[in-house]
């Protein structure tokens, strides 16, 4: 079952040279991206290790029980140890996305409900915001279009994780089943009857990219500048710092107005930029892979509804899974791991099986 971790072992030990060199940490693209292919080896060889270890121990305690019986109670300890150690290793060869250990940009935006629909996008960036200061992420609001009451029109935030999150706890592994329609359910603050009413905001959430990620001609890209504006579109700046990039070739567009200074502004928008043409990529070549090979979450078709806010009964509901919570006002404070989980655990199940599939 394990024949791949032996290839593991091997290249864990050429990583482990690599990293020793100084000349790699001479250049930080390489040296984090060397980094997060040895933590994720690194929990492979690690769970394979103790695996044999407890198997040898194990063999050892049967052959002392035929003499001494005081080793039947070693025996009974080890058996669910190996048998917990067989499936981490298991789900850690499950095949990964290749942008799981990479930071996240999210994209949140007022849908549905005018006002209102501006107030739930503020709230939902407030929630990720938390989930992210629990987990010991930092954030970064890149651009923002406030509305008038307070809330965001549209809202691109990073989320980015401090040194090297073990396999499958970075933030793009963690947060990449946000993308999609969110639907509240709540009287708004701007209804007098006290009538609960409906409406949503989309998320979408794309892995950061890094410079080596994706190759940008400058001759492509058409850079536009103009002045900031801020609720209502009045402008809030004397001068044209707000920055457009259209990126020609695909037609696809980063913007971003929040900064004082246009230089900040390109830099931000071409995070944004690369961030794009990154989830453009990979929506190609999921395009091209057999359904069979996609995941069940993964490819949820990002216009759908994925989840339900429901204020006055203090529930959430995912579609997907069909999760249930009632503690939602600990949710809009950051409490989203156990929503999180499920869809994990549902991704990981769809891959095991079309693992054993033979896909």
């Amino acid at each position: 079952m394990f024949e791949a971790v032996e290839t593991l072992v091997t290249e864990h030990a050429e990583l482990e040279r690599k990293m020793s060199d100084p000349a790699v940490h001479s250049d930080p693209g390489l040296a984090k991206k060397l980094g997060q292919r040895y933590a994720e080896v690194s929990a492979i060889v690690k769970t394979y290790r103790d695996y044999q270890q407890a198997t040898g121990d194990l063999e050892a305690a049967r052959e002392f029980a035929a003499e001494d019986p005081s080793f039947a109670a070693e025996i009974e300890a080890l058996e669910p140890r190996i048998a917990e150690l067989g499936e981490r290793l298991q789900r850690l060869l499950v095949p990964r996305d290749p942008a799981d250990s990479k930071d996240v940009l999210m994209e949140i935006k007022g849908g549905e409900g005018g006002e209102e629909s501006a107030l739930f996008a503020g709230d939902l960036q407030r929630m990720y915001s938390r989930f992210a200061e629990q987990r010991g992420w930092k954030t970064e609001i890149l651009d923002s279009t406030e509305s008038a009451l307070g809330g965001y029109k549209s809202v691109t935030m990073a989320v980015k994780a401090s040194g090297t999150p073990e396999p499958g706890m970075a933030p793009y592994a963690q947060l990449k089943f946000e993308g999609g329609v969110h639907r509240v359910q709540r009287v708004p603050v701007t209804e007098s009857q006290g009538r609960i009413h409906t409406s949503a905001a989309g998320v979408l959430v794309m892995p950061e990219a890094e410079d080596i990620d994706v190759e940008i001609n400058d001759n492509d890209l058409r850079i536009d500048v103009y002045r900031s504006s801020g609720p209502g579109g009045q402008s809030v700046n004397t001068t044209d710092s707000a920055v457009r990039i259209t990126h020609v070739p695909t037609g696809i567009v980063a913007s971003c107005q929040n900064e004082k200074s246009q230089l900040q502004n390109r830099e931000q928008a071409m995070r944004i930029l690369r961030a794009r043409l990154l989830e453009a990529a990979q929506a190609a070549a999921d395009a091209e892979a057999s359904d069979a090979r996609k995941s069940q979450i993964r490819t949820v078709d990002r216009s759908e509804r994925i989840r339900t806010y429901n204020f006055p009964e203090n529930r959430l509901s995912d579609h997907r899974t069909g999760f249930k919570a009632y503690n939602l006002d600990q949710v809009m404070d950051g409490a989203l791991d156990d929503v999180i989980t499920s869809l994990v655990e549902a991704d990981l199940a769809a891959r095991l099986d079309a693992v054993e599939a033979g896909e």
